[in-house]
């Protein structure tokens, strides 16, 4: 990805869950997190919103990390499409790649 900031990191999957199902999420280690709110807080859209494009072994896709101030990280969500390609299950730890 030329033009864009790298950030490879490690981070266990974990599940949000409500009434209404439950959503799947890897938490931005809190250090990257300062630097990518530092450099881009500015591109942030409603609900602290910021384009990203992430990677997961062989699967790369265009997606946002949202900003969780009760965490003070950002938050990647991982869609079913994406879990299921590469066999992502709560608690599993992996290896992911974000660009901003």
């Amino acid at each position: 990805m030329s033009g864009k900031i790298e950030y490879q990191f490690y981070a266990t999957v974990w599940q949000y869950t409500s009434p209404k199902g439950g959503w799947f999420f890897i938490s931005l280690p809190t250090d990257i997190s300062k630097e990518i709110r530092g450099l881009f807080k500015w591109q942030e859209e409603g609900w602290g919103r910021l384009k990203a494009t992430a990677k997961v072994n062989d699967t790369e896709w265009n997606t946002a990390i949202w900003f969780d101030t009760k965490l003070e990280t950002y938050l990647l969500p991982l869609k079913a499409e994406i879990r299921n390609i590469e066999k992502l299950e709560k608690d599993k730890t992996i290896n992911i790649i974000v660009w901003i």
